[in-house]
C-alpha cells in the first residue's frame, strides 16, 4: 500500500507542472491586463511602462512563469495587483466558505445519489426503476445556476423560508447546497445503479439467495459493498469538480468564496489572484483523484497491484 501511494504521489509532479503552465497561460492569453484597471485618465505611456515594470509585466511570458513558479515552490502565491494584498491571505479568507459549501454539497449528492441508485437497482426493470432513472436523467440536464435561480425564486422570494443571498447562518447554505449537489446526485445514482446491477449477477449473490438471506440484506450488506468501488472513484473526482462547480453557485447566491473571488479577479484581470484561485481549484481536482485512488486501493487489493499507465 505504501508503494502504491508513493507511485501515485510521484505522478503528481509532472501533472502539477502541466497544470501550472496551463493556469499561467490561460489568464495571460486573455485580452486585457490589470494595468488597464489601474491607469487614471490622462496617464502617459511612460507611467504605464512604470507600472508594468513594477509588477514584472514587461518581461516575457517565459520569464514571468519562471519567477512565478520560483515563488510558488516556496509557498508564495504573490500579491494581488488590484487589491494589493497577499494572494494566500485572500484565498485563506474565502476558502472556508467554499469548503463548507462543497463539503455539504458532496455529502448531500452522495447520500441521495447512492440511495437513489440502490432503489433503482433493487427494483430493476420496474416502474420504480423507470421513475428513478427518469429523474436521474432530468437532474443531469439541469444547469446548477439555473436551478439556483429557480430555488431562490420559489423558496426565498415567494415563500421566504430561507435568505436570498449571503452567508448569514446555516439557513443560507440550504439552497446553495441543493443547487451545487443536484448534478452530482444524477452521476452518483447512475454509477451506483449500474454497478449494483452488475454485482447482483455474480455467483456469490445466487449463493446468498440459496442460503435464504433476505433480499434487502443481500442488497445492502453484500451487493452494495462490491458496487462501491466505481462510486468511490466518482466521488474522488467530485471532490475537486464540486469546488469548481461552486464558482457559479457562489456568484448566483452572492456568497463569499473562491468562486466570487475568482470572478472578481477575472473582471479586474488580476493575474496573481486569478492564477492562485485556478491553481487551488486544479489542485482540488488532482488531490481528490488521488484520494479516490487510495481509498479504492484500500478497498480492493487488486488495485494496488496494477501498474500506473
Amino acid at each position: 500500500m505504501i508503494a502504491f501511494v508513493l507511485r501515485r504521489l510521484a505522478l503528481l509532479v509532472p501533472v502539477f507542472l502541466v497544470v501550472s503552465v496551463v493556469v499561467f497561460l490561460i489568464i495571460h492569453l486573455v485580452p486585457g491586463d490589470p494595468i488597464d484597471n489601474m491607469m487614471r485618465v490622462g496617464s502617459t505611456p511612460a507611467q504605464r511602462a512604470q507600472i508594468a515594470a513594477k509588477y514584472g509585466l514587461d518581461r516575457s511570458l517565459a520569464e514571468q512563469y519562471v519567477v512565478w513558479m520560483g515563488r510558488l515552490l516556496t509557498g508564495d502565491l504573490g500579491t494581488a495587483i488590484i487589491q494589493r494584498r497577499p494572494v494566500a491571505d485572500l484565498i485563506a479568507q474565502n476558502l472556508p466558505f467554499s469548503l463548507a459549501l462543497g463539503g455539504l454539497a458532496l455529502a448531500f449528492s452522495t447520500l441521495v445519489g447512492v440511495a437513489a441508485g440502490v432503489l433503482a437497482a433493487s427494483f430493476h426493470r420496474s416502474r420504480i426503476d423507470d421513475a428513478v432513472t427518469g429523474l436521474i436523467l432530468l437532474g443531469s440536464t439541469v444547469p446548477g445556476f439555473w436551478l439556483g435561480l429557480l430555488l431562490i425564486l420559489v423558496f426565498a422570494v415567494s415563500l421566504g423560508w430561507v435568505p436570498v443571498s449571503g452567508a448569514r447562518g446555516w439557513t443560507s447554505l440550504i439552497l446553495p447546497v441543493i443547487a451545487a449537489g443536484a448534478g452530482g446526485i444524477a452521476l452518483v445514482a447512475r454509477v451506483t445503479r449500474v454497478a449494483m446491477i452488475e454485482a447482483s449477477r455474480q455467483d456469490f449473490v445466487l449463493l446468498l439467495h440459496a442460503k435464504g438471506l433476505p433480499p434487502w440484506t443481500i442488497q445492502l450488506r453484500h451487493v452494495l459493498r462490491h458496487a462501491l468501488l466505481p462510486v468511490v472513484t466518482v466521488l474522488g473526482l467530485r471532490i475537486g469538480w464540486i469546488l469548481g462547480g461552486a464558482v457559479a453557485i457562489e456568484y448566483v447566491f452572492a456568497r463569499p468564496g473562491l468562486g466570487s473571488l475568482l470572478i472578481r479577479a477575472l473582471n479586474q484581470r488580476d493575474y496573481p489572484l486569478v492564477q492562485g484561485c485556478l491553481l487551488m481549484l486544479a489542485m482540488a481536482v488532482i488531490l481528490g483523484t488521488l484520494l479516490g485512488d487510495i481509498v479504492q486501493a484500500a478497498m480492493d487489493p487488486r488495485q494496488r497491484e496494477a501498474r500506473p499507465s
